[in-house]
């Protein structure tokens, strides 16, 4: 699986509500609900989320290897890697607040440092990552995203050209946008990643 997916700490409860994080114009732009989502339009169906193919857009399912679940979402695209996971949430209050502060408390321990700045999907996690203990200059640039929909929130790494070249982030945030998350009817608690699966097309499968 990919290194940036095994950084990430588990989802707890939080201690209080929060609002919902996301865009304005979330509803319009996206990330989209399924309910929201254009019906005929030829997305990728990966349970959980959906994904519109484009050209040069390479597909991967990170695989827990123990269980053979599928725990995360890799698209490398315009030079960048976008890592996303849809999880249930509350129906009417946030996950994001709670959440990135749980990513910033695991780089932390981990000796990496992070920067709370407000991007085009509102509060985000610049992050330095050491890649080997002890070797200077070893670190990863990432951005961790999070956005707020209705019953699910959707978490998104962001590493490569798109962490810090403006032109290339306008590209991967607009590959973000363009995902469709499918919460699904059947009862989940808040917290839980929201089922993934393998497409009918088969894309490449990353075992770790």
């Amino acid at each position: 699986m990919s290194d940036i997916g095994n950084d990430q700490p588990a989802i707890e409860a939080p201690t209080d509500e929060q609002p919902k994080s996301a865009p304005s114009d979330r509803a319009e732009r996206g990330p989209l609900d399924e309910s929201e989502a254009n019906a005929v339009r030829p997305y990728v169906d990966l349970g959980g989320v959906k994904i519109l193919p484009r050209p040069e857009l390479q597909l991967r399912l990170e695989v827990e290897e123990g269980s053979k679940r599928v725990v995360a979402v890799g698209l490398d695209y315009a030079g960048s890697t976008l890592q996303v996971q849809p999880f249930a949430a509350p129906r009417n209050s946030g996950l994001w607040h709670e959440i990135r502060q749980q990513i910033i408390d695991q780089i932390h321990k981990q000796g990496g440092t992070t920067k709370v700045v407000v991007g085009n999907f509102g509060p985000e996690v610049l992050a330095e990552i050491p890649v080997a203990a002890g070797q200077p200059g070893s670190n990863r640039l990432a951005r961790f995203v999070g956005v707020d929909g209705p019953r699910w929130f959707l978490r998104g790494v962001i590493a490569g050209e798109g962490a810090t070249n403006p032109e290339a982030a306008a590209k991967i945030e607009d590959l973000f946008r363009s995902i469709v998350v499918v919460r699904g009817t059947t009862p989940m608690p808040p917290r839980d990643l929201i089922p993934l699966h393998m497409p009918a097309t088969g894309p490449v499968v990353d075992n770790g």
